[in-house]
């Protein structure tokens, strides 16, 4: 029903990413939808978010998420809110305990933060807008205003595309180089002339292990290309598919 790694020992944090697996949805959702803007059926969404919170032994209504925009925003969570309450952003910290942060994504990454050790937590919604814009540096900061240490935070890199199914075009890669010289070796010759493939994981890795963290560590999973597990935006359109799923990463400080 998911897939986890080991935050390096940490007892008093659980997190997970869930795979699509486990849930009630149909169709182009099917089936552990969490995303309240898919079209899918609220109803079924939020029986997906029970199923999954339970293996928190949380509820539905313990589960934080934002209305993400790509964006380098980062919310902080001084108590649970509604869906209808969720604040624009692309992550999330606390310090509070049962309260389960969550992101939502179909190909960006999901970043899971924490330092056992102050009790602080977070999660960051990376794409490639969000990566580049600072999201993952302002999630850290964020942390390190709730009493984190930067040098004992240790992150997770979940499940996103990989770099064999993420063709990009010239600007997209121009883009890039722009900022850093150094980020051509996040990008490979694509098949169609003019085109490249981006190591979308590889990048989000490399501004993580700049902040000079505890530990970094990765799921190396391609959603694109495993249709069976994930959900996936850049499958979806490229079926020509009105709709997709969301597919939850989440983290609690247990109580």
């Amino acid at each position: 029903m998911l897939t986890v790694t080991a935050l390096n020992g940490l007892r008093r944090i659980s997190h997970a990413f869930f795979t699509r697996e486990g849930g009630v949805s149909e169709g182009l959702f099917a089936s552990l939808n969490c995303g309240f803007g898919s079209g899918d059926d609220p109803k079924r969404v939020r029986e997906n978010m029970d199923r999954a919170m339970g293996h928190f032994s949380l509820g539905g209504e313990d589960l934080n998420t934002v209305y993400q925009v790509q964006s380098a925003e980062v919310a902080v969570v001084e108590k649970t809110w509604t869906i209808e309450q969720r604040p624009q952003a692309d992550a999330v910290v606390t310090r509070r305990a049962g309260i389960a942060l969550g992101i939502l994504t179909a190909d960006c990454a999901p970043v899971l933060f924490a330092d056992a050790e102050a009790s602080v937590i977070g999660a960051a919604h990376a794409g490639w807008r969000g990566a580049k814009a600072g999201v993952l540096e302002a999630t850290v900061r964020a942390m390190t205003r709730l009493g984190a240490t930067q040098g004992r935070i240790t992150a997770a890199v979940g499940p996103c595309i990989a770099r064999e199914s993420y063709e990009v075009g010239s600007e997209f890669h121009a883009e890039f180089i722009a900022e850093s010289t150094y980020n051509a070796r996040f990008f490979s010759a694509a098949p169609r002339e003019g085109h490249f493939m981006f190591d979308l994981p590889g990048y989000i890795t490399k501004r993580l292990a700049a902040l000079g963290l505890g530990a970094v560590d990765a799921v190396i999973a391609d959603t694109c290309g495993d249709e069976a597990r994930f959900f996936s935006y850049r499958r979806a359109t490229q079926r020509g598919e009105t709709n997709y799923g969301l597919g939850l990463s989440a983290i609690v400080l247990e109580t």
